[in-house]
């Protein structure tokens, strides 16, 4: 008998499901803390994805919602990687997890203004993360950043 599409309808394997591989999660944490949109950008990632590994997560991602791509208006051959509404409902898990991370890895690695980000409530910096996301800013680049709109 072939296996379903999923192993279950728990709610944890769902996420599990989608965002359960090394990359998808590091894919989104690009996009939403330091705003990169293009392939050529995922593969600059400090963790060094192979091109047809990140092709097949983006494909992933967007079969399942969480990205969309479109056509570069400046450049006809490139594709820019947004966010769907879908996919910024997980900027909260991403959050979580950094801050976790943050937390109990023997030598967390960030810039200063993640940790500094850390001291404000957390409702606060996940509405501005969205909202500087939305505005196609991020954590930390572009006009509407969380970083200019907390001063850190």
């Amino acid at each position: 008998m072939k296996r379903e599409d999923h192993k279950s309808n728990c709610p944890i394997n769902h996420t599990v499901e989608i965002f359960g591989d090394t990359w998808s999660l590091l894919i989104v944490r690009d996009m939403i803390a330091l705003g990169k949109k293009t392939f050529g950008e995922f593969l600059d990632s400090e963790e060094r994805i192979g091109p047809s590994v990140l092709a097949d997560r983006l494909a992933h991602l967007e079969r399942k919602g969480i990205i969309v791509k479109s056509p570069s208006e400046t450049d006809k051959r490139k594709y820019i990687y947004s966010l769907t509404e879908k996919g910024m409902d997980v900027i909260p898990i991403v959050y979580e997890m950094a801050v976790w991370g943050s937390r109990h890895s023997p030598h967390p690695e960030a810039p200063d203004a993640w940790f500094k980000s850390l001291r404000y409530d957390r409702e606060v910096v996940l509405k501005l993360y969205r909202e500087a996301v939305e505005s196609g800013s991020s954590f930390m680049n572009g006009p509407n950043s969380v970083v200019k709109r907390l001063n850190l």
